[in-house]
Formats: C-alpha cells, structure tokens, sequence
C-alpha cells in the first residue's frame, strides 16, 4: 500500500523595490509568515524588483499590492489575508480576535 501524494504546499512571492531600499522591509514579512505558517508553506521567496513596486503574492494570486492597498501590510493584515487563502478555517488565535475598547465589559472579545 502507498501513500498518496502530499498536497502541494503554497509559494508565497514578495516583491520589492531595490531602489527604494524595501529588502528589510520585505524580509521582516517572510519572516513573520514563515513564524506563522512554518511547515504550511512550500517556500517564501524575495524577488527584487523596482519602480516602487511591492507585491505579496500567494501561487501568483495578488494578496497585497503597495498601490491599490494604500501602503504597506502590517503583519497581523498580512498573515489573516494569507490564511483566507491558504487554510481559511485555521484560528489564528490573538490576531483574530477583536481588542477590546474602554466601553466593552471586561472578558468581551
């Protein structure tokens, strides 16, 4: 009896500007993925570019974009949008849940 073969596991992209000095920027990204998601993904690779471009992309499907998002992606916006993709039912814990404000009940969520 064989196994069947393992799924394949997603690629995730970051593109960034060499021009505008993003390489720290883009590499504290697949840092904080890799943190998250680990043994998830099948690899997170930095591609250089130019021009003030800055794109995550997950198997070539656009999860950020430095232009039409307005800026760059925190890393709690970053890995909820790389989750809806990737294992949209995985909880991830204290970046899902809402903070509390100072007219919630103490224990709201």
């Amino acid at each position: 009896m064989t196994d069947a073969p393992a799924a394949p596991r997603p690629h995730v992209s970051i593109t960034y500007c060499t021009q505008c000095n993003w390489l720290l920027r883009a590499g504290w990204m697949a840092q904080e993925l890799l943190s998250t998601f680990g043994q998830d993904l099948g690899s997170v690779t930095l591609i250089p570019g130019g021009g003030g471009h800055f794109e995550i992309t997950v198997d070539g499907h656009s999860v950020w974009e430095r232009k039409r998002d307005g800026g760059f992606p925190g890393p709690k916006e970053l890995k909820q949008r790389v989750r809806d993709i990737i294992a949209p039912d995985r909880d991830m814990g204290h970046i899902d849940r809402k903070k509390t404000g100072p007219d919630d009940p103490p224990g709201t969520l």
